[in-house]
């Protein structure tokens, strides 16, 4: 079934407006079972996708995060061989997923009787309190609804291709709902299940967090394809190009304020025991008054210590830890030495790390003890710094809640002097 006829899928048994359905009596001799008293709603024209539990294209490890109780059911897509097929989610010994099946004459259901709307069938499995398939023993409690922050497709109207992501092209875009200005990641249609849950994963780190320097996210599009990452616009775009761009008008203050910025997100970051993995300049954005925003989430962890198992593949070498690329292991102090980079970045005004030297050149020089000269008019003090993120040995390098401190006593000392 193709995502357009998911539109078709409404009501056609004479109900003229949407009902509230509550949890009906239980049949006699079995116990009343507690269940939530809002649950669904039914009307005539409504398309599938509208449904508050209809969770369109969410991939099958979102949607087990969210069922967390014997009962709890979703409704979602799922595109095989380019088919659509409407699939229920149930919580019940584990999880169970039921492909809905289409009858010859455009019906729907499970073993038991047909109807002529998904919502119908849905809603005679809530309420028959039978099991979806006799085998399974799956029974439907609780409608599990879309949260608050998974945004209708239709909402979001693309205006104009302003990058590209690993995932698929990046746009400005306009929310017609609040005229907000936004940015939007997609995620390629062809992608396989795996790859999209690897794009969403950014979201629902990013969901977690609100602080000045770190980019916002507004919500996540899933209903139908492409999946978006809905975030806040920041308007400069990217630090790197804006390094570049703005290589002659960036005072040492400025680059300084860059640096301490950077170093509050990531301070921030660490407080919740995240590690990003992909620190940069090309990842970070800065607005109109020069404000870094740490961005790019698409390579975190929540994790304290993480150790990579999937092989060397992606692996920004230039800015990675030793210990990262010789183990495998990844902390928050291996953010640190990414932040060193960023610095030598901010310092250079955009130039490449070990210029003129391949990865495994450079990584053969770091590991036998080299470390990048400071860029030109770069303040002793920050290069200092620099050198202390670079330690070969993690424990040596300084968390970001102090070198957040050392950026900003720097700062208020350099203001203070003029």
């Amino acid at each position: 079934m193709s995502s357009s006829a998911l539109s078709s899928c409404s009501s056609s048994q004479g109900l003229t407006s949407p009902t509230q359905i509550v949890g009906p009596p239980a049949p006699p001799g079995r116990k009343k079972r507690p269940r939530s008293f809002i649950l669904m709603s039914l009307s005539t024209n409504r398309p599938l996708y509208e449904e508050e539990w209809f969770h369109g294209v969410l991939p099958r490890e979102e949607v087990v995060r969210l069922l967390n109780n014997d009962g709890d059911f979703l409704v979602r897509e799922t595109i095989r061989n380019e088919e659509s097929q409407i699939v229920l989610s149930v919580c019940w010994n584990g999880h169970k997923h039921f492909i809905v099946q289409t009858t010859v004459d455009g019906h729907f259901r499970f073993e038991g009787p047909p109807f002529p709307s998904i919502q119908e069938l849905i809603m005679h499995q809530y309420q028959s309190e039978l099991p979806v398939t006799v085998k399974s023993g799956a029974i439907l409690r609780r409608a599990i609804y879309r949260e608050r922050w998974e945004l209708s497709n239709d909402d979001v109207v693309l205006l104009e291709k302003i990058g590209r992501g690993n995932f698929g092209d990046v746009y400005k875009a306009k929310l017609k709902s609040t005229k907000q200005d936004v940015a939007v990641k997609t995620c390629r249609m062809t992608l396989p299940d795996e790859q999209k849950r690897k794009f969403l994963q950014e979201g629902r780190i990013l969901k977690q967090y609100d602080h000045p320097n770190i980019v916002k996210l507004i919500g996540i599009c899933v209903q139908k394809q492409p999946i978006m990452i809905v975030m806040e616009l920041v308007p400069g775009g990217s630090l790197l190009n804006n390094l570049r761009k703005n290589s002659n008008a960036l005072s040492s203050r400025q680059q300084m304020g860059m640096c301490r910025d950077a170093a509050a997100g990531m301070r921030y970051l660490e407080s919740k025991n995240c590690i990003h993995r992909d620190l940069a300049a090309r990842n970070c954005l800065v607005d109109f008054e020069n404000t870094v925003k740490i961005s790019d989430f698409g390579m975190s962890r929540e994790e304290e210590e993480y150790i990579v198992s999937d092989g060397m593949k992606q692996i920004p070498v230039k800015w990675t830890a030793p210990e990262a690329l010789n183990f495998g292991k990844y902390t928050t102090l291996c953010d640190v030495w990414s932040y060193g980079i960023l610095m030598w970045e901010i310092f250079s005004k955009g130039d490449t790390p070990y210029s003129g030297m391949s990865n495994s050149r450079a990584r053969e020089r770091i590991d036998a003890g080299y470390r990048m000269p400071a860029p030109e008019n770069t303040p002793p003090e920050m290069y200092r710094l620099m050198l202390q993120c670079w330690s070969a040995e993690a424990d040596a390098r300084p968390h970001f809640d102090e070198i957040f401190n050392v950026v900003d006593a720097l700062i208020i000392r350099l203001d203070n002097s003029h």
